[in-house]
């Protein structure tokens, strides 16, 4: 879903295999305050601790609240669209966005700094995620992946071509012995799109374009692709408090497999809208949201589904569940859904 409003159609990978934190490559422009944030195009949410909601969005925008009420707008370095945010506890979290940019903060969301600007890629990230305080992903356009082993110090870029048909691996093996810069040509747009990473456990899942699914067990250093079941892209994975999987995609598709990722079946949701994200309750519900201001309600683990749609038609791009109701946002800004039981 994100992709849709915020990807930039690029040309080549130029980036260097080593990005040092000291070194952008660019001078950004910090994100002005905007009264009106809240309402504007907002991307991604996360929950921090019990009582905070953090927000990242165009323009730079990043916006904290203790109650789903009160916003606030961070300073933040950069003005480029932010498109993922996680916090790996209560002060330690990172955002990333377009042109490869990863930012990170150590008070919560109150202060942000810049780990890798990337302009001349033209490539946005769409996630990030980490396992502890020194090993982080993050996935993106086009296949991008980087990861850091010091806490975001440093990023370097990984290119996994396991995702590529074994035709494809030979072609690209004479490339690079032919042609080094047609190579790196070649290896910036030859991957599908990885809208998704979700780390479950000692497990990482990745979704993407072209039906891309994916599980890694060190980490997403290697991957193993489960067999294809929809030709269309997903866009959110994760596992229910029942302990199933469950992706959503294009066409309204939602696939929910019983235990340990195979065999995948169907749900039924009556809705061909684009479906971005997957929200949890804490009284055992699922919500799927997506575009024209669909809105799914699941109470038996994803077999069945009923429409709530909103009525204002605007697309829902992600949210969590905070006080007894949806926070989402939107490409209006930030909608407080109250779901009743």
């Amino acid at each position: 879903m994100k992709y849709l409003f915020v990807l930039l159609i690029t040309s080549v990978l130029t980036t260097p295999l080593y990005v040092s934190a000291e070194s952008v490559s660019a001078t950004p422009l910090p994100a002005q305050i905007a009264p009106l944030a809240q309402n504007a195009l907002l991307l991604d949410i996360t929950r921090v601790g019990e009582n905070k909601l953090i927000a990242v969005g165009q323009h730079g925008h990043i916006l904290t609240t203790p109650d789903a009420t009160n916003w606030q707008q961070a300073q933040v370095p950069v003005q480029v669209t932010l498109t993922g945010v996680y916090f790996l506890n209560s002060q330690l979290g990172w955002a990333v966005g377009h042109d490869a940019t990863i930012l990170h903060t150590r008070d919560g969301g109150t202060t942000w700094q810049i780990q890798q600007y990337l302009p001349e890629l033209e490539k946005p990230l769409f996630d990030i995620v980490f396992e502890d305080e020194q090993h982080g992903i993050a996935v993106g356009a086009y296949g991008q992946v980087f990861r850091t082993i010091n806490g975001g110090q440093t990023w370097q870029f990984e290119f996994h071509d396991e995702f590529l048909p074994i035709d494809d691996i030979e072609y690209l093996a004479e490339v690079k012995q032919e042609d080094e810069e047609a190579y790196l040509d070649e290896i910036g747009s030859i991957l599908p799109h990885f809208n998704r990473i979700f780390i479950d456990g000692r497990t990482l899942y990745l979704v993407g374009e072209i039906g891309l699914i994916a599980k890694s067990n060190d980490f997403g250093r290697s991957w193993q692709t489960f067999d294809e079941i929809y030709q269309g892209s997903f866009f959110d994975i994760a596992r229910t408090l029942e302990g199933n999987l469950i992706v959503v995609g294009l066409r309204g598709n939602v696939f929910r497999s019983l235990k340990n990722g195979t065999p995948w079946q169907k749900s039924i949701t009556d809705t061909t809208s684009l479906l971005s994200s997957i929200i949890l309750s804490d009284d055992n519900r699922i919500f799927l949201i997506g575009n024209n201001g669909m809105l799914l309600e699941s109470a038996d683990d994803g077999a069945t589904f009923t429409k709530k749609v909103q009525a204002d038609g605007k697309a829902l791009i992600a949210g969590v569940w905070f006080n007894n109701q949806l926070v989402v946002v939107s490409e209006v800004g930030i909608k407080n859904i109250t779901m009743a039981k």
